[in-house]
């Protein structure tokens, strides 16, 4: 039935067999936020995770087979961010609220997920198509929210008939991924993140509604 946790040969797992596989993700989450994803071996994971390869084998074919399950664990959390746009409003004063309320969501989502997306984003640049489609799962959820909402917004006339409502989108996610992948520089800038996040803010604000922010 759907949501059952099969080995790698095929069989069911039972509660025990799930906590053990969920142990291993878990420690391979915490591995991949303090060393190169290359450097991760099979048996580091399972040291750490109390159990043996052996073990990590029933469950995973490699450590990239375990990585790859992470990332669809995260793109499904991901595909939640679209909630930040779908259903608002983008003028007056909500406008702004909704344009503050993606910045501190997309952030907050690489923060909280940063180690697995640095991998995602490495496995996608060199070509990895299984990569590339979970990048393009979490992006394309909120793209497709603020395209609409640009549409909505030109078809009133509020937006100017010239501006491609995708390609703005667009432009904005890719921003805000760049941007979210790259927090720890802006500190090294010395740009606070009391600083970053109303610019972003504005810059969302202007793509969308064209127009400077009503506070």
């Amino acid at each position: 039935m759907t949501g059952q946790v099969r080995t790698v040969d095929g069989r069911v797992a039972g509660r025990r067999g799930q906590a053990t596989r969920q142990k291993l993700l878990d420690c391979l989450s915490e591995m991949l936020s303090s060393s190169p994803y290359r450097d991760v071996k099979v048996i580091d994971v399972a040291r750490k995770a109390g159990t043996s390869p052996a073990t990590f084998y029933q469950y995973f074919p490699d450590v990239e087979g375990a990585v790859l399950e992470l990332a669809e664990e995260m793109a499904k959390e991901g595909a939640g961010l679209t909630a930040l746009v779908s259903g608002r409003s983008w003028t007056g004063k909500a406008a702004w609220q909704a344009s503050e309320d993606l910045v501190e969501g997309f952030l907050d989502f690489w923060r909280r997920h940063d180690a697995i997306l640095r991998v995602v984003d490495l496995g996608a640049a060199e070509g990895d198509k299984r990569f590339y489609k979970i990048r393009m799962k979490i992006l394309n959820s909120v793209t497709n929210s603020l395209t609409e909402a640009a549409k909505g917004l030109q078809a009133k006339g509020r937006v100017d008939k010239d501006v491609s409502p995708a390609a703005m989108a667009g432009s904005i996610v890719a921003m805000l991924a760049a941007v979210a992948s790259h927090q720890k520089g802006f500190t090294a800038w010395g740009v606070k993140q009391a600083e970053l996040k109303p610019n972003l803010a504005l810059l969302v604000h202007l793509g969308i509604t064209g127009r400077k922010p009503t506070k």
